[in-house]
């Protein structure tokens, strides 16, 4: 994984312990200041810059994530192929690449931004408010995946048909929905029209 001024300035493997920091934001996406990660997302939550990365394999299925039960926020509910938060001054691409390796051990064999897109979903289960400016990216997964089990529980890849199945029996993510809207005219343009998205 390369190596950027912001990840080694944040590297969790730098033996410092010190508190997560995002980027806060004003509504056009502008870095305004930062604030630690869980202060971030408390009631009513700090806009903050956010990322949502959508991975498709070559038979245009999404993969999906379940979130790790031991996840502070949202643990155990099902989201898109991988989210999270850019280091302060770290592209969200960079970003985007990062936590899809550290998270599912797997770099996209393709990645292309996809818009983004500004919400606020509270959660009802932890009292945690997302209130994000959230970069999306599409792209493609062609090697075998190598998930950590302290960030995800489970991988699936399904179409566009099974994740609707899959949405009605839940629980997914506040924020899921949001985002795959979004972000599906490049899932489209990605997939192509047959793959239903």
């Amino acid at each position: 994984m390369p190596i950027t001024p912001a990840t080694a300035a944040n590297s969790s493997s730098n033996g410092t312990g010190e508190a997560i920091l995002l980027e806060l934001v004003d509504e056009d996406g502008r870095t305004i200041g930062t604030a630690e990660k869980l202060a971030a997302h408390q009631a009513p939550g700090q806009l903050h810059r956010a990322f949502s990365v959508f991975l498709f394999d070559e038979q245009g299925r999404l993969l999906l994530q379940q979130r790790a039960l031991g996840k502070y926020h949202s643990p155990g509910v099902w989201s898109n192929t991988c989210c999270g938060h850019p280091y302060p001054g770290e592209a969200p691409f960079a970003a985007a690449a990062r936590r899809t390796y550290e998270e599912l051990g797997v770099s996209p064999s393709l990645l292309a931004e996809a818009g983004t897109v500004r919400y606020n979903h509270p959660d009802p289960d932890s009292g945690l408010v997302e209130q994000e400016f959230n970069h999306l990216f599409v792209g493609m997964v062609q090697a075998p995946l190598r998930p950590d089990a302290s960030e995800v529980g489970e991988t699936a890849f399904v179409t566009a048909e099974e994740l609707k199945e899959r949405h009605e029996e839940g629980p997914f993510s506040a924020w899921f929905m949001t985002v795959l809207d979004a972000a599906r005219p490049a899932i489209r343009e990605l997939t192509g029209p047959s793959a239903g998205w």
